[in-house]
């Protein structure tokens, strides 16, 4: 592992030190989602073919989604995408760059999912939205001109792991067929012990008291963890499941459950591509454009991108 952050990524993070952002488990979540909200949020100068918000079905009522289609005639192969931000902050906006990166590097439609959040809406509420929104795309791709018979899914952080579990519980109850699985840094395990977090556990963006705070807010009981669907590494059998593409950061606390997962997926005889940039921190395939741009998201970006397209053909 590189024995100190990507000189791009050591610029950031003294930058964010000089401007004293409070980490996000110092604040209420109202205060936490309007903070990331403006770090994250803004014009994206990536200009895909359309982009249309709509709203479909969810289990708790409407659920707000984004379309990002490239170029070309429809219909195209499609992504389902969640966002990161811990299950508690984050948004289909915050996200609007990445997904329109992935557009064009995988030349196929994102779909983005502005699932619920806690704590207003604990487990299993985020699971569920993410798993009625693969089956609502996998059922009515023409509505919105995409191919559903070329369906993946893909998230970051928090969105990797509603995406992890979305496979999981197609492959469970006989859901829609996936053709690969886009985990970026995924949070997999409820344990908290792994190398990664003990060497990351504060100055890399995400800290050890960010985690915990998420999970506080996420799950009501400590049991509701060790639900396989809330942290899939947990499963019993991770055999049947989708191809899988893991990216994971030399400098980010979710490093090791991420490899784990692809570990316990390739041991199941599942087709694993892990990428590992060493040093990177987390969030940093969202890191794009200005005011921050980092050479190794563009490059991430595009092997997701190949990726894509292999599966899809």
């Amino acid at each position: 592992m590189a024995s100190e952050p990507h000189p791009q990524v050591q610029a950031l993070l003294e930058q964010l030190d000089q401007m004293g952002t409070p980490e996000l488990s110092t604040l209420d979540p109202a205060e936490a989602r309007t903070l990331f909200e403006e770090l994250r949020s803004g014009d994206s100068s990536e200009s895909v073919g359309d982009v249309t918000d709509r709203t479909i079905p969810g289990p708790g009522g409407d659920l707000p989604i984004r379309v990002y289609s490239p170029d070309g005639e429809r219909p195209h192969p499609v992504l389902v995408y969640f966002h990161g931000g811990g299950w508690v902050v984050g948004s289909i906006d915050t996200h609007d760059s990445v997904c329109r990166h992935l557009t064009n590097a995988a030349d196929c439609a994102v779909v983005s999912v502005d699932y619920r959040l806690a704590p207003e809406h604990p487990f299993p509420a985020p699971t569920e939205d993410a798993v009625a929104a693969v089956e609502w795309v996998a059922e009515n791709g023409a509505e919105i001109g995409v191919d559903a018979d070329r369906l993946a899914v893909g998230g970051d952080s928090a969105g990797g792991n509603l995406a992890a579990v979305a496979a999981l519980v197609a492959r469970d109850r006989g859901g829609p067929d996936i053709d690969r699985q886009v985990l970026i840094y995924p949070a997999t395990s409820a344990r908290d012990d792994w190398p990664s977090v003990a060497e990351n556990d504060e100055g890399y963006l995400l800290t050890r008291s960010e985690m915990e705070w998420f999970g506080d807010q996420f799950f009501e009981s400590p049991l509701d963890a060790r639900n396989p669907y809330a942290f899939p590494l947990q499963a019993c059998d991770h055999g049947g499941l989708p191809p899988a593409t893991v990216v994971t950061a030399g400098f980010d606390p979710l490093r090791d459950e991420g490899q784990a997962y692809a570990d316990a997926l390739a041991d199941a005889g599942v087709d694993v591509t892990v990428r590992n940039y060493e040093g990177m921190i987390h969030g940093f395939v969202d890191m794009l454009e200005d005011p921050v741009e980092l050479d190794r998201a563009r490059e991430a970006i595009e092997t997701i991108g190949e990726d894509l397209r292999e599966s899809f053909e």
